[in-house]
């Protein structure tokens, strides 16, 4: 499969800081290039973006909320995740970006399992935790059962004779 070469971005006014997440498309500083990461809220009451953290390198880098972010990085390869407040990998991918250049990324929380996608609709997650509510319904498949089996086998052996 063949893709297209990243296109450069128009130039924009002003100065860019490298690692500082913008939500317009920026100029990258001589010698970088541009991250642009998509996120969506996910399903969840609580939107995802406002209860982890995005990080570069281990570096954390600060997206306010969902919408698209325009990142400026050094040319190489980068591990990029989101992770949870605790530092645990929700999800993770690695990107090799070329100086000059945008490279898309889309960050997806569904009901079943979160996801990273490129510009291209490709999914490149190297690791995707399952969501919360999959989480929930397997914990509960286990719990519920060992929960009402234990008070029936309680309930049986009080009622004995």
């Amino acid at each position: 499969m063949s893709y297209l070469p990243p296109q450069p971005y128009p130039p924009m006014p002003g100065g860019v800081t490298p690692l500082v997440a913008y939500p317009h498309p920026i100029t990258p500083p001589p010698g970088y290039a541009v991250l642009v990461v998509a996120v969506n809220r996910g399903p969840y009451l609580v939107p995802v973006p406002t209860t982890s953290r995005f990080k570069i390198d281990r570096q954390p880098v600060p997206i306010p909320g969902e919408g698209v972010w325009h990142i400026a990085v050094p040319p190489g390869p980068h591990d990029v995740r989101y992770t949870d407040f605790l530092g645990v990998p929700i999800v993770t991918t690695s990107v090799v970006v070329q100086p000059g250049a945008a490279h898309h990324l889309s960050f997806r929380f569904g009901g079943w399992r979160n996801r990273v996608h490129d510009g291209h609709g490709t999914d490149v997650t190297r690791f995707g935790l399952w969501s919360n509510y999959s989480i929930m319904l397997v914990a509960l498949a286990v719990i519920v059962p060992l929960c009402c089996g234990g008070l029936a086998l309680v309930g049986a052996f009080s009622a004995a004779p």
